[in-house]
């Protein structure tokens, strides 16, 4: 039985079932997160027959490695996990001047469809499970401790829509969060999601203060409709509803990803209509020049294009950043590697 992925109140129980002391899995949870432990062999600090008995009990099983590209600076660098069944899903690691930040996966694959996204180009295969999530910043926190580094926020925003996998994505933050792991702020958590609009209210009431990134892309519903599918499921009226509840009740800022397409939503007419739409919210809007899919045909508008939205919306007194891009000489948007070794038969 696998226990990478159990708190130590889960480990406590099993082990209390089979007459081990509780307090044997405060010591079992660090190292298994805090030293990389993946055999009781190494865990001097108890007795070698209970090391014995435990690897007769339980397995320590992480993901392993499939593909690894550090981009020519050595800011970023994105694995390809491989899980035990053969499915993967991407991590990046993403050094800033102000800190570490980890992009973390919550699907293999992705159903919302998104015009934009290389995620989605083979489908939803199935959800990560709570200790496939924690894993890849566990496996990255690993990393950045050779070099006396530690992770400082992540971003959960890489392949998949976390509120499809609600349970397991929410039982790995709190994971991380706990002081036997890595003890990760909740504040130092975003979590992005297309806009599902149960999983945001639901969100507003975990008491867990993390950020909430909204993909919007669009500043009508017919326009967002044709660019993301799900807004005929959840429309942004809705969505932009469901954020402003989280915003008050979690007194944090929203912020809204937009990814700007050219000719398709990056004209003055979209950033003034986005303006309007947005007035009046605690809310900011992260413009990202889109990182050309080949498959998908969009193209990337220049960067006077860019300025002149951003230009717009804060003339509309709507803050607006323009992206810091990281990794693109190693594709680093989600889901391009794992497609590109899915289409070469990988």
């Amino acid at each position: 039985m696998n226990i990478f992925g159990w708190t130590k109140t889960e480990l406590a129980d099993a082990l209390r079932a089979e007459g081990i002391p509780r307090f044997r899995a405060d010591q079992v949870i660090r190292w298994m997160y805090q030293r990389g432990a993946v055999s009781f062999d190494i865990m001097d600090n108890l007795p070698k027959t209970l090391r014995v008995r435990l690897a007769a009990l339980f397995s320590i099983e992480r993901p392993q490695i499939a593909a690894r590209l550090t981009s020519t600076d050595g800011a970023t660098i994105k694995l390809l996990y491989a899980f035990a069944d053969g499915q993967t899903a991407e991590t990046v690691l993403m050094r800033h001047p102000y800190g570490n930040s980890v992009c973390v996966s919550t699907q293999a694959g992705c159903r919302m469809g998104c015009a934009f996204c290389a995620s989605t180009l083979h489908g939803l295969v199935r959800n990560l499970t709570v200790g496939e999530i924690a894993a890849q910043v566990i496996g990255m926190a690993d990393y950045l401790r050779q070099e006396g580094a530690h992770v400082d926020t992540i971003v959960v925003m890489g392949s998949g829509e976390p509120l499809e996998n609600y349970d397991n994505v929410i039982g790995a933050l709190r994971l991380l969060h706990a002081d036997d792991t890595i003890g990760l702020s909740y504040r130092g958590i975003t979590l992005s999601t297309s806009g599902i609009v149960p999983g945001i209210l639901r969100l507003s009431e975990e008491g867990m203060p993390i950020s909430l990134s909204i993909s919007l892309h669009a500043p009508t519903e017919e326009l967002r409709s044709s660019l993301m599918p799900v807004n005929r499921m959840y429309p942004m009226a809705d969505v932009l509803r469901a954020a402003q509840t989280y915003a008050a009740r979690t007194k944090r800022r929203v912020t809204y990803e937009y990814i700007l397409i050219r000719d398709v939503n990056d004209g003055i007419r979209e950033a003034e209509q986005l303006a309007e739409l947005l007035r009046g919210q605690l809310a900011s809007v992260n413009l990202i020049p889109i990182n050309p899919v080949v498959e998908r045909n969009l193209l990337r508008p220049s960067k006077g294009t860019v300025r002149r939205f951003q230009r717009v919306l804060e003339e509309r007194h709507i803050t607006a950043t323009v992206r810091r891009e990281m990794g693109t000489d190693i594709q680093a948007a989600c889901g391009q590697l794992r497609s590109r070794l899915m289409d070469a038969g990988l």
